[in-house]
């Protein structure tokens, strides 16, 4: 019984030894498998960089706080060469003068032919409201690159539409009512643009060489607004002018060699808003008016006291500020803004002591003239905007006043005619409109009145029409939050 016990026990253990052994030799196999594998893919595939699989060198950009991370200007590709006819321009947000009147002498047609004004090209662009500028022929817009994920400096011919080059940085944006919003500024020398996330480049016009960039964020401790900035950066004689609202309110910067050549302080802890920097003369005084979110300044824009705060006031400090504030002559600033915040008159004043600011009238939507996104324009006497959706009987109507009565309309355009947060400019004696579905508006201006002479329905699927429009030698340039059309609106 023993014997047999022991035999079994012997032929159970030489078992249980030959199972350990195969595993053994499973175990081996599967090592030698797996490392000749791992050898291939690392030397053998030259598809395979492990390098991009580091966190930090896979050329993927980080989250949405490591601004550090950030190469602006990194790249730049070139696609076509352009000859161009014409010269006219567009250089910057509301154009040569501040103001969102073309003085471009290129006569426009009066009416539009059943199927609309004739469109001479297309382009997708990412999705967003970044609107472009035109300098010498050539469009310019800081568009996007949603597969890229990356901000786009492109530039495409006037009249054809084709992309003649593009300068790119990768940068993570998380879709926010979309993600573009600003508008390059362009000189003679110069292309200035600021990103969703503030990121600044200045490029040569022509060749577009990357030769500066600035990261307010990184440098200043500035915060990015809500929705990304929609600030558009200002160039005058050569010096960009950024409102960074960090540890510095302003910066002036040298367009030849990056260096900051001014700043104003910050001692309020103002921040960066959506608004864009205002050039006036006020009292014989070049200054620059800048809504913050925070208070409304003007800073010296000449002589030995260049980057000086002059005035300042906190009446008039709505949360979110989207529009630039509107000078309307007499010393006296407008400002307005969404939400509920309505609009404002600001009168500056000067004496021995220098100058001082006080908000003269504050009024809500339903009272006065007032605006979300879009700024008013002026002409003449005369002050144009529409009102926002919390306006009452006037809500989402095109609305003029006179600048000395800001709450008692002088023309409406009916509760018929209502539009949403689209953009629109004077071109000779017409408005245009862009509604939010991209349908546009042409009015004759009269004085203190305006008669509608045309609309369309430029883009049959056209949604969020909302950022600037642009014109230069009959050409009108327009988008939706993903295609920009340019319109041939010539007579």
């Amino acid at each position: 019984m023993l014997s047999v016990y022991l035999g079994n026990y012997h032929r159970s253990v030489n078992h249980m030894r030959g199972e350990g052994i195969n595993s053994r030799l499973i175990v081996i196999g599967i090592v030698v498998i797996f490392t000749t594998l791992f050898g291939w893919l690392l030397f053998g595939n030259p598809s395979y960089d492990p390098y991009l699989r580091v966190p930090g060198m896979d050329n993927r950009p980080k989250g949405l706080g490591e601004n550090d991370s950030v190469m602006i200007g990194e790249f730049f590709e070139t696609f076509n060469s352009s000859v161009t006819k014409t010269s006219g321009s567009w250089p910057r947000f509301r154009g040569s003068n501040y103001d969102n009147i073309s003085t471009d002498p290129t006569p426009t047609a009066d009416s539009w032919p059943a199927e609309g004004p004739p469109e001479l090209w297309r382009v997708p662009l990412g999705e967003g409201h970044a609107a472009p500028s035109i300098y010498d022929g050539k469009v310019y817009i800081l568009d996007y690159d949603e597969k890229k994920r990356a901000d786009a400096l492109r530039c495409f011919s006037l009249e054809t539409g084709e992309e003649l080059w593009k300068r790119w940085y990768h940068v993570a944006i998380k879709r926010n009512h979309g993600m573009s919003r600003t508008i390059p500024t362009v000189t003679d020398k110069y292309i200035i643009s600021m990103g969703p996330r503030c990121h600044v480049m200045c490029l040569d016009r022509v060749s577009g060489d990357l030769l500066w960039t600035l990261d307010p964020v990184r440098d200043f401790g500035a915060e990015i607004p809500q929705w990304y900035t929609a600030q558009c950066p200002l160039v005058e004689n050569d010096i960009a002018i950024i409102a960074l609202g960090g540890t510095e309110l302003l910066v002036g910067i040298e367009c030849s060699t990056g260096r900051i050549i001014w700043e104003t302080p910050n001692p309020d802890a103002w921040k960066m808003s959506h608004s864009s920097v205002l050039p006036a003369t006020i009292h014989g005084k070049k200054m620059y008016i800048y809504m913050a979110v925070g208070g409304v300044c003007g800073v010296s824009a000449e002589g030995d006291d260049i980057g000086k705060v002059l005035w300042k006031t906190s009446e008039w400090s709505p949360t979110v500020v989207a529009t630039s504030p509107l000078y309307l002559g007499n010393n006296q600033i407008l400002v307005t803004t969404g939400y509920g915040a309505g609009g404002g008159r600001i009168n500056i004043e000067k004496d021995e002591t220098g100058f001082s600011a006080s908000v003269t009238e504050i009024h809500t939507p339903k009272e006065g003239l007032s605006s979300e996104q879009q700024t008013p324009l002026r002409t003449g006497e005369y002050i144009w905007t529409i009102n926002p959706k919390d306006a009452g009987a006037m809500r989402n109507q095109l609305t003029c006043y006179h600048r000395s009565d800001l709450r008692t309309p002088v023309w409406s355009s009916g509760k018929e005619s209502r539009f949403g947060l689209g953009p629109y400019m004077v071109v000779g004696d017409k408005l245009f409109l862009l509604n939010d579905d991209s349908e546009l508006f042409m009015y004759r201006l009269g004085t203190g009145s305006a008669t509608l002479i045309g609309n369309h329905r430029i883009l049959d699927d056209g949604a969020d029409a909302w950022g600037p429009l642009a014109f230069a030698d009959g050409f009108l340039l327009l988008r939706d939050s993903r295609i920009m059309v340019c319109i041939d609106a010539r007579k």
